[in-house]
């Protein structure tokens, strides 16, 4: 039943931040018998579509990183796509999964499933303990609905579907577009921008006080492939650096990883989204895996693999 090197391993948005890095990481472990369908060759939202691919396919594993995602702006501005198509992709895949025997299943979740004032650090236990934060709870209240999906699964037909929640996310294929994607991205092309055009300043959202985790996206990657090897729980388990930073603090370091000179604006009036967020890690540091990516040289390759590959930002559903 454990999946080996000839295994056939379907990996559902391979072109996305963190579906790119499950497929790179599958590559170098030799895993070779790798199935990816772009947006257009398959639509996830469609069940008929799903239905067909996995029955002609015979899929034995699936990494389940497909999703809309995107920032504060861009889950205020369109909350129904966050919530509907996300909730779509999930039931499509999920139970296509089980119509056809899938061997294992990992659904990608995000902390954002947790309640805005939760305890730090955030631990498993918290969830559905509190009220959400009300700038992403479309996008929450449908990867919660997936992980209760693929527990009802696992309960009811015995299936093996895990669900694996990561901190805030970066590296390269990330999504850059200045109104829809994520702090990080963000701060980084605005700085990038500022110093090519020479700008006196550089204006972030917010106060500057909240406290993000940021795991390298490889990490995770990394995480993903061990857990999928070694996990067996129907609860879920959070993937994380286990250390923070201050909004102002992280736009200091990538100002100093571009080599920006100018000054830092916040715009209060802006929403700081929730205060804190970082995830205790024990659960998944007791299984034997630790992130190995410091956030600066997260920040140098990152910035290193957007100076080399920047082309035309698009509004685009990442990952799908």
């Amino acid at each position: 039943m454990d999946m080996n090197k000839l295994s056939k391993i379907y990996v559902a948005g391979h072109r996305g931040l963190v579906g790119s890095a499950i497929y790179r990481k599958l590559q170098e472990e030799g895993f070779d018998n790798l199935v990816v369908r772009t947006s257009g060759e398959l639509d996830l939202r469609d069940d008929e579509q799903v239905n067909d691919f996995f029955a002609e396919q015979r899929i034995e594993y699936v990494f389940l990183a497909a999703a809309k995602v995107g920032g504060i702006m861009a889950n205020r501005e369109h909350p129904v796509e966050f919530l509907r198509d996300n909730l779509c992709i999930q039931n499509n895949v999920i139970d296509a999964a089980y119509q056809t025997g899938v061997k294992k299943l990992l659904f990608l979740g995000s902390t954002c499933i947790y309640p805005k004032l939760a305890p730090q650090p955030l631990k498993e236990e918290y969830l559905l303990t509190g009220e959400l934060e009300p700038t992403n709870e479309p996008y929450a209240v449908a990867k919660i609905a997936g992980i209760k999906l693929c527990q009802a699964y696992n309960r009811q037909y015995g299936t093996r579907f895990i669900s694996v929640m990561p901190t805030n996310l970066y590296g390269r294929n990330d999504n850059y577009d200045l109104q829809h994607s994520h702090v990080l991205p963000a701060l980084l092309r605005k700085f990038h921008e500022a110093k090519e055009q020479g700008l006196p300043f550089v204006e972030i959202w917010g106060s500057g006080e909240p406290r993000r985790e940021f795991l390298y996206v490889d990490d995770l990657a990394n995480a993903c492939l061990f857990l999928m090897e070694h996990y067996e729980s129907s609860e879920i388990i959070n993937i994380g650096l286990g250390e923070d930073i201050a909004i102002h603090e992280l736009a200091d370091r990538i100002r100093q990883v571009v080599g920006y000179e100018g000054a830092i604006r916040y715009d209060a009036s802006k929403p700081d989204g929730t205060p804190r967020k970082l995830v205790d890690v024990s659960k998944i540091n007791g299984l034997g895996w630790k992130a190995v990516t410091s956030l600066d040289e997260g920040l140098q390759q990152t910035y290193t693999w957007f100076l080399h590959n920047q082309a035309p930002v698009k509004n685009i559903l990442l990952g799908i």
